[in-house]
Protein backbone atom coordinates (compact mmCIF):
# COMPACT_ATOMS: atom_id res chain seq x y z
CA UNK A 1 0.00 0.00 0.00
CA UNK A 2 1.50 3.10 -1.09
CA UNK A 3 1.46 6.32 1.07
CA UNK A 4 1.44 9.72 -0.98
CA UNK A 5 1.34 12.72 0.56
CA UNK A 6 1.17 16.44 -0.57
CA UNK A 7 3.78 18.82 -0.04
CA UNK A 8 4.12 22.96 -0.77
CA UNK A 9 5.54 23.21 -4.08
CA UNK A 10 7.83 25.99 -3.07
CA UNK A 11 9.34 23.49 -0.19
CA UNK A 12 10.45 20.82 -2.76
CA UNK A 13 11.61 22.82 -5.97
CA UNK A 14 14.97 22.80 -4.20
CA UNK A 15 15.20 19.09 -4.10
CA UNK A 16 14.07 18.41 -8.16
CA UNK A 17 15.96 18.91 -11.63
CA UNK A 18 15.69 22.39 -13.42
CA UNK A 19 13.18 19.89 -15.77
CA UNK A 20 11.09 18.41 -13.41
CA UNK A 21 10.93 22.27 -11.89
CA UNK A 22 9.86 23.65 -14.95
CA UNK A 23 7.14 21.22 -15.41
CA UNK A 24 5.24 21.49 -11.80
CA UNK A 25 5.58 24.93 -12.33
CA UNK A 26 3.68 25.06 -15.87
CA UNK A 27 1.65 22.70 -14.08
CA UNK A 28 1.06 24.89 -11.40
CA UNK A 29 0.64 27.76 -13.36
CA UNK A 30 -1.84 26.38 -15.77
CA UNK A 31 -4.10 24.79 -13.33
CA UNK A 32 -4.28 28.48 -11.49
CA UNK A 33 -4.88 30.37 -14.84
CA UNK A 34 -7.98 27.59 -15.90
CA UNK A 35 -9.21 28.16 -12.28
CA UNK A 36 -9.36 31.97 -12.84
CA UNK A 37 -10.18 31.92 -16.60
CA UNK A 38 -13.80 30.02 -16.51
CA UNK A 39 -15.33 33.24 -18.23
CA UNK A 40 -15.01 35.81 -20.79
CA UNK A 41 -13.54 39.11 -19.13
CA UNK A 42 -15.20 40.71 -22.56
CA UNK A 43 -18.99 39.58 -22.11
CA UNK A 44 -19.00 37.01 -18.93
CA UNK A 45 -19.61 33.93 -21.60
CA UNK A 46 -17.88 30.53 -20.61
CA UNK A 47 -14.67 30.14 -22.07
CA UNK A 48 -13.59 26.56 -23.68
CA UNK A 49 -10.27 25.47 -23.89
CA UNK A 50 -8.59 25.92 -27.67
CA UNK A 51 -8.56 22.32 -29.47
CA UNK A 52 -4.66 24.35 -31.45
CA UNK A 53 -3.07 26.45 -28.32
CA UNK A 54 -2.65 26.88 -24.65
CA UNK A 55 -5.42 29.39 -25.07
CA UNK A 56 -9.51 29.25 -23.96
CA UNK A 57 -12.27 30.54 -26.58
CA UNK A 58 -15.62 32.61 -25.28
CA UNK A 59 -18.52 30.13 -26.25
CA UNK A 60 -20.38 33.60 -26.42
CA UNK A 61 -17.84 36.54 -28.74
CA UNK A 62 -15.19 33.99 -29.62
CA UNK A 63 -12.63 36.13 -28.45
CA UNK A 64 -9.35 34.19 -27.68
CA UNK A 65 -7.95 34.30 -24.08
CA UNK A 66 -4.39 33.54 -23.22
CA UNK A 67 -2.30 32.73 -20.12
CA UNK A 68 -1.48 35.61 -18.55
CA UNK A 69 1.95 37.15 -16.15
CA UNK A 70 2.10 39.25 -13.72
CA UNK A 71 5.44 40.90 -15.31
CA UNK A 72 7.83 42.05 -11.93
CA UNK A 73 11.16 43.08 -10.73
CA UNK A 74 13.53 42.26 -8.30
CA UNK A 75 16.80 43.85 -7.37
CA UNK A 76 19.82 43.05 -5.75
CA UNK A 77 21.47 46.51 -4.13
CA UNK A 78 24.84 46.59 -3.22
CA UNK A 79 26.52 49.38 -1.21
CA UNK A 80 30.77 48.92 -1.20
CA UNK A 81 30.66 45.32 0.75
CA UNK A 82 26.89 45.27 2.01
CA UNK A 83 23.86 44.30 0.17
CA UNK A 84 20.04 45.39 0.78
CA UNK A 85 17.94 42.48 1.94
CA UNK A 86 14.18 43.20 3.26
CA UNK A 87 11.38 41.34 5.13
CA UNK A 88 8.01 41.37 3.65
CA UNK A 89 4.85 40.72 6.40
CA UNK A 90 3.86 37.89 4.23
CA UNK A 91 7.40 36.14 4.86
CA UNK A 92 8.27 33.04 6.82
CA UNK A 93 9.60 34.29 10.29
CA UNK A 94 13.60 34.96 9.73
CA UNK A 95 13.69 35.10 5.95
CA UNK A 96 14.91 38.31 3.67
CA UNK A 97 15.07 38.71 0.01
CA UNK A 98 16.15 41.17 -2.64
CA UNK A 99 13.32 43.99 -2.89
CA UNK A 100 10.67 43.45 -5.42
CA UNK A 101 7.62 44.73 -7.15
CA UNK A 102 4.78 44.61 -9.85
CA UNK A 103 5.79 46.53 -13.23
CA UNK A 104 3.12 49.41 -13.61
CA UNK A 105 1.35 50.17 -16.60
CA UNK A 106 3.37 51.81 -19.31
CA UNK A 107 6.63 51.64 -17.19
CA UNK A 108 9.93 49.65 -18.13
CA UNK A 109 11.14 47.25 -15.96
CA UNK A 110 13.98 49.77 -15.42
CA UNK A 111 11.83 52.37 -14.43
CA UNK A 112 10.10 50.34 -11.97
CA UNK A 113 13.32 49.14 -10.60
CA UNK A 114 13.65 52.81 -9.86
CA UNK A 115 10.44 53.09 -7.97
CA UNK A 116 10.13 50.34 -6.38
CA UNK A 117 13.46 50.76 -4.20
CA UNK A 118 12.45 54.38 -3.79
CA UNK A 119 9.05 53.44 -2.88
CA UNK A 120 9.88 51.06 -0.41
CA UNK A 121 12.69 52.44 1.13
CA UNK A 122 13.42 55.85 -0.12
CA UNK A 123 16.58 54.84 -1.41
CA UNK A 124 18.27 56.11 -5.26
CA UNK A 125 20.20 53.71 -6.93
CA UNK A 126 22.30 53.62 -9.95
CA UNK A 127 24.57 51.25 -12.37
CA UNK A 128 21.16 49.06 -13.33
CA UNK A 129 22.32 46.32 -14.56
CA UNK A 130 20.25 43.05 -15.77
CA UNK A 131 20.91 39.93 -14.63
CA UNK A 132 17.97 37.76 -15.86
CA UNK A 133 14.30 36.03 -15.64
CA UNK A 134 12.83 33.44 -14.05
CA UNK A 135 9.07 32.38 -14.41
CA UNK A 136 7.24 32.12 -11.00
CA UNK A 137 4.15 30.56 -10.61
CA UNK A 138 2.79 32.07 -7.08
CA UNK A 139 0.42 32.15 -8.96
CA UNK A 140 1.89 33.84 -12.13
CA UNK A 141 4.65 36.18 -12.19
CA UNK A 142 7.14 36.71 -14.58
CA UNK A 143 10.59 38.09 -12.55
CA UNK A 144 12.67 40.17 -14.32
CA UNK A 145 16.44 40.13 -12.00
CA UNK A 146 18.72 43.33 -11.79
CA UNK A 147 21.58 44.32 -9.58
CA UNK A 148 22.37 48.15 -8.81
CA UNK A 149 24.70 50.12 -7.02
CA UNK A 150 23.50 52.18 -4.06
CA UNK A 151 23.81 56.24 -4.84
CA UNK A 152 22.31 57.63 -1.80
CA UNK A 153 19.58 58.24 0.79
CA UNK A 154 18.44 56.27 3.97
CA UNK A 155 16.44 53.58 4.65
CA UNK A 156 13.02 54.67 5.73
CA UNK A 157 10.62 51.48 5.63
CA UNK A 158 7.34 51.70 3.26
CA UNK A 159 5.42 50.04 6.77
CA UNK A 160 2.59 48.97 4.39
CA UNK A 161 4.84 46.86 1.97
CA UNK A 162 8.10 46.00 4.33
CA UNK A 163 8.42 45.11 8.14
CA UNK A 164 12.29 45.59 7.99
CA UNK A 165 14.86 46.34 5.73
CA UNK A 166 19.17 46.23 6.58
CA UNK A 167 22.04 46.97 4.78
CA UNK A 168 23.66 43.20 5.50
CA UNK A 169 28.06 42.43 5.20
CA UNK A 170 28.26 40.69 2.04
CA UNK A 171 30.07 37.57 4.54
CA UNK A 172 27.53 38.00 7.56
CA UNK A 173 24.15 37.56 6.01
CA UNK A 174 20.60 36.35 7.42
CA UNK A 175 20.29 32.50 8.42
CA UNK A 176 17.48 32.64 6.25
CA UNK A 177 17.52 33.43 2.49
CA UNK A 178 15.42 32.48 -0.25
CA UNK A 179 15.37 29.04 -1.42
CA UNK A 180 18.31 28.24 -4.34
CA UNK A 181 15.98 27.30 -7.29
CA UNK A 182 14.89 31.56 -6.83
CA UNK A 183 15.94 34.08 -9.12
CA UNK A 184 16.60 36.06 -5.60
CA UNK A 185 18.44 33.39 -4.46
CA UNK A 186 20.88 33.54 -7.61
CA UNK A 187 21.09 37.30 -7.14
CA UNK A 188 22.55 37.16 -4.03
CA UNK A 189 24.66 34.34 -4.31
CA UNK A 190 25.94 35.62 -7.23
CA UNK A 191 27.29 38.79 -5.12
CA UNK A 192 28.42 37.01 -2.06
CA UNK A 193 29.69 33.99 -3.48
Amino acid sequence: NTEFHFHPIRKILTTLTTELSHLICLGKQLLHWHQVSQFCGACGGINAPSQTEIAKICNQCKKIHYPYYHPAVIVLIQRKNEILLARSPHFRPGLYSPLAGFIAPAETAEQAVVREVYEEVQLKIKDIQYFGNQPWPFPSSFMIGYTATYESGEIQINSDELEDAQWFNIKRLPSLLPSESSISRQLIDKVCL
